[in-house]
């Protein structure tokens, strides 16, 4: 073959990877946002007309306006809004389908994935709802959710003088419909939290490992910054401004993600979650730094991980649909109150006495947030306490342990666990293989 011919050939040659590899990059794209558009179909088909129903609500309407979107704007559909716009849901019927209409909002993104029956002009948002003559019209107004509370002072104002003295004596806060409608979810939902957990769990363990870790020279500053790369990579999100990373002990804790060389003989703990499409993960695990000689944990260490999965496993027996949270929370309170050896003990603030464990649990809700919208069986958490759990809400759940170990000098040492999952039928079920060891670097 002679060599113009040769030459000639080169560049498509060349560039044939190039083409193979860019249908690749947008399937990936293609792929999520097709399944974003099949969980947002669930969720109106499937989730929402329950939701409605189920807390008294005729109409939802829920607004907008550039560069300011609804906390729950994504999950309806997106779209560009320039003024404002309007999401408004109708329970005609009082069974199956709950009517949709779009009023002000748009674009190729919203088109692409059809939802609504209506598209309308926000000028007609008052005749829209005198037509239909709702009694209960749920806005986003509340007193402890946040993703619930995505209606502006102005907004509220606009939209009450827009529909009228009469309409606008029936607006009602959705703030529990809005948590209803977040913290149930279908199958796909579920398919994706736990895709979500996956990337979060392989991130979080490989950064303890020796991959990232080399005694001596790593800090804590340079583990979160290589997790905080792989989420890039990844095309992740997170509701962690940047991982969590700290030393337990047995010396200084050191700033958390800072400067802090990591050193044989250290405990380290990383708090963190990773968010895929519309869900977010909240985990921990623990990774101890072995010292020359060491093949495991000092012994004392060990034991403290082992109770504190005791206190997991108590927590994972009374969760069950039909409850509240708080009874969830109370039940667990009281076994631990029970057990010889356990105190129930106040956040970073344990007892003196030695002779105890304190222990502290805050499982929360989890999945449209790292701190969810659902019920919580979290202190902090008082109104979420009160609603009832459900199979398909998605629990955080989230325990401390405060322990003495004998190996440095007899103090207490915090024992945190931190994992996800779904509240079942049966119970409760890990939406991937929770953290079960102490992990090791060399």
């Amino acid at each position: 073959m002679s060599s113009k011919r040769l030459s000639r050939l080169a560049l498509p040659l060349a560039i044939l990877p190039l083409l193979a590899a860019t249908p690749a990059q947008g399937q990936e794209a293609k792929r999520r946002w097709d399944q974003m558009c099949q969980i947002r179909k669930d969720k109106l088909d499937l989730i929402l007309p329950e939701v409605m129903r189920e807390n008294g609500v005729d109409m939802w309407i829920v607004a907008g306006r550039e560069g300011h979107d609804d906390p729950n704007a994504a999950l309806l559909g997106g779209g560009y809004i320039g003024d404002v716009g309007y999401y408004v849901f109708t329970d005609r019927s009082g069974s199956g389908r709950i009517e949709r209409a779009a009023m002000g909002i748009g674009g190729a993104a919203f088109d692409q994935c059809p939802l609504y029956d209506l598209k309308l002009s926000p000028a007609e948002l008052r005749k829209f709802v005198e037509a239909r003559n709702p009694k209960r019209i749920g806005i986003n107004v509340a007193t402890e959710i946040g993703a619930a509370d995505g209606l502006s002072h102005s907004l509220r104002t606009r939209l009450a003088q827009t529909l009228g003295p009469t309409l606008a004596e029936r607006l009602v806060s959705a703030e529990k419909l809005v948590s209803d409608f977040r913290a149930r979810h279908s199958v796909n939902e579920i398919a994706a939290f736990a895709k979500a957990g996956e990337y979060s769990r392989t991130i979080l363990e490989r950064a303890l490992s020796n991959e990232v870790i080399v005694p001596g020279h790593t800090t804590t500053g340079d583990v979160a910054w290589w997790m905080m790369e792989q989420l890039h990579k990844e095309g992740l999100g997170s509701s962690f401004g940047l991982p969590s990373v700290y030393i337990l002990g047995p010396g200084e804790r050191g700033p958390t993600s800072g400067d802090h060389v990591i050193k044989p003989g250290d405990l380290i703990t990383v708090d963190w979650g990773a968010n895929y499409l519309f869900y977010y993960t909240d985990m921990k695990r623990m990774s101890y730094v072995l010292k020359p000689g060491e093949n495991a944990p000092p012994l004392g260490l060990q034991r403290a991980y082992d109770k504190a999965r005791e206190i997991r496993q108590m927590i994972l027996d009374v969760i069950r649909p039909g409850i509240t949270a708080g009874e969830a929370l109370a039940a667990v309170n009281k076994r631990v109150a029970e057990t010889p050896g356990f105190v129930l003990g106040r956040y970073d603030d344990p007892s003196k006495d030695l002779k105890v464990s304190d222990v502290v649990i805050g499982s929360h809700s989890v999945g449209d947030l790292g701190h969810g919208s659902g019920p919580s069986m979290a202190d902090f958490n008082p109104l979420r306490m009160t609603y009832t759990l459900r199979a398909g809400n998605f629990l955080s759940i989230e325990s401390f342990l405060y322990t003495p170990v004998p190996e440095w000098g007899g103090r207490k040492i915090k024992i945190p666990l931190e994992d996800n999952g779904v509240v079942t039928e049966r119970g409760f079920e890990w939406a991937y293989p929770p953290g079960n060891r102490i992990l090791l670097v060399k």
